[in-house]
């Protein structure tokens, strides 16, 4: 078993995965659009065709499921953070760059008594990040 993290864009889906995948290396491993679904009498029935229904990219070694809230139209990113981990400075400050973008600062980058690089962020879309150099072992 495990924890998998599943993002709900406000119709920003696509353009937070093509966010990803050029500023944070993502792959795309699958993305289903409302209009390719069957159609149903639920919740989908009133989505936009266009937006995403379910994608699967991968960011690093992790798999994060993103699609457009169908049921939700204020979705909010709270109470959590997705934290990168990385292994140079450079690449700390590059994506750390990258997600502050159009976003919001919350904690620079520094070095803390836990991290010789650690940093907050809430990217352009909303959601909280973490980005940190493990402490050396």
């Amino acid at each position: 078993m495990y924890v998998q993290p599943y993002l709900f864009f406000n119709g920003r889906c696509e353009e937070a995965i093509h966010y990803y995948e050029q500023h944070l290396g993502a792959k795309v491993n699958d993305k289903l659009r409302y209009k390719e679904a069957p159609p149903s009498d639920g919740p989908a029935a009133n989505a936009n065709g266009e937006q995403i229904m379910y994608s699967n990219i991968t960011i690093g070694d992790t798999v994060v499921m993103a699609s457009d809230d169908c049921v939700n139209q204020e979705t909010k990113f709270q109470g959590f953070s997705l934290s990168l981990t990385v292994t140079s400075e450079a690449e700390a400050e590059r994506a750390f760059a990258a997600l502050a973008d159009g976003g919001q600062v919350n904690m620079p980058l520094g070095q803390t008594f836990f991290s010789p690089c650690f940093g907050m962020v809430i990217d352009r879309f909303g959601v909280n990040w973490m980005v940190i150099i493990p402490p050396q072992q």
